[in-house]
């Protein structure tokens, strides 16, 4: 692979933060056994078990210590995150920082809507504003949708910075990517499927990384990206850190997470399991025949301001965004079926309003960086508990109350 950039991105493995007062260079990591994850025990879902008449909501609130204009970072960098509308820190940015910069190797598990993200990325910038050779860091995400979010959080983060980020993800030309991978980056993100193909051409060369996110690690894990994500971890090799996120903690990855870790400082800012208590959540009980009839007058009350609406299959998302738009109620879908591109264009209309209503299959139950979703509405309930969790976790983000409506057909 060429190296065309003359800005001088390259490989810095081991590097040092003594200039800031952090922490010494990372040391090899060291190649452990990676446990066979346990096929996961899903409960089946029932509606007068899941939530009855409704969970009462119970308020969310972090207060942090310091504002970000506080912290010990670079001022450019405060600059940014200032433009960008951020006061204080989330939970998990603030109890992750100073392990992060200190070049631990660190597992946060924190639920989606919490700022993980950002948790990641601030350190990581902080870094690179201090160092004369900057590093590069591979973040591997689960879904094309959450790795499109990081590269843009990191580009908002970096305006005017001259640092570089790129995303790797299925559904583009993989042409493009090889001839964009003739440059260095600071930051790749990408899912595994495609950073491995891509790999296997020889036009990645992942041993330049210093360091390795793996962003919604039970979620790659339940994708069945586990040998993927082994594979690409073992080209990386030795690195100065590898940070891991997820939303759950399952005991029965364990020995695949110390696989990955060396010595982990864990961040929980949450019970460590998908929850939803600060969710007001409610059944609805309807006849077959009368469901599209209920969706629509619920997306008629003003309150629904940016609704998502679930269903189990592709075909049933299409006949539901279809009708709705035929009702009068702006909406759009996303599924596996659309491509990557009428995928991003749905997503931002839903972002900016110009859509109430956006119909999804469960390929949008996670990673979608959506904060204020006034309603999640269940127009099929989900055979597993842990979907639903997930599916209605997109609404009450960061703290915030939602509402969570589930269509239960009558007996």
């Amino acid at each position: 692979m060429s190296n065309k950039n003359s800005g001088g991105r390259g490989r810095s493995k081991n590097r040092s933060k003594a200039s800031k007062g952090r922490g010494p260079a990372g040391k090899p990591r060291g190649k452990g056994r990676s446990g066979q994850r346990q096929k996961h025990n899903y409960k089946p879902i029932a509606a007068e078990l899941m939530i009855h008449e409704a969970v009462p909501v119970k308020e969310v609130e972090y207060e942090a210590e310091k504002k970000f204009d506080d912290w010990d970072i670079h001022p450019r960098l405060k600059r940014a995150i200032e433009a960008a509308g951020w006061t204080y820190p989330t939970e998990i940015q603030e109890k992750a920082f100073e392990h992060i910069v200190a070049l631990k190797d660190v597992m946060g598990i924190a639920t989606t809507g919490t700022g993980k993200t950002g948790a990641f990325l601030i350190p990581i910038i902080d870094a690179l504003l201090a160092e004369e050779q900057p590093f590069q860091t591979i973040c591997l995400a689960p879904t094309r949708e959450l790795a499109l979010q990081i590269e843009q959080e990191f580009a908002m983060l970096t305006k005017k910075m001259k640092f570089s980020a790129l995303s790797l993800i299925g559904g583009r030309n993989i042409k493009q990517d090889i001839k964009k991978l003739e440059w260095d980056y600071n930051l790749i993100v990408a899912t595994p499927g495609r950073i491995k193909d891509l790999h296997g051409q020889g036009v990645v060369d992942l041993t330049k990384a210093s360091v390795l996110i793996l962003d919604e690690f039970d979620r790659m894990l339940d994708m069945g990206f586990q040998k993927d994500v082994t594979f690409l971890a073992d080209q990386i090799g030795d690195r100065d850190q590898t940070l891991l996120f997820s939303a759950t903690l399952d005991k029965t990855q364990q020995k695949l997470i110390d696989y990955f870790l060396k010595d982990p400082v864990k961040v929980q800012v949450s019970s460590g399991e998908a929850s939803a208590e600060h969710i007001n959540q409610t059944v609805q009980y309807v006849e077959r025949d009368e469901k599209f009839g209920a969706l629509i007058e619920l997306l008629k009350n003003p309150e629904f301001k940016r609704t998502l609406v679930f269903a189990e299959t592709k075909h049933r998302v299409k006949k539901i965004a279809k009708k709705l738009n035929q009702a009068g109620i702006a909406a759009d879908e996303i599924h596996g079926n659309k491509s990557q591109n009428y995928r991003q264009k749905a997503l931002a209309k839903f972002k900016q309003g110009k859509i109430k209503a956006l119909c999804a299959t469960d390929v949008a139950a996670r990673g979608l960086d959506i904060d204020d979703i006034t309603h999640v509405v269940n127009f099929e309930a989900p055979t597993d508990y842990d979907v639903y969790i997930h599916r209605v976790g997109r609404t009450g983000r960061a703290g915030r109350t939602g509402e969570a409506i589930t269509f239960v057909e009558k007996e």
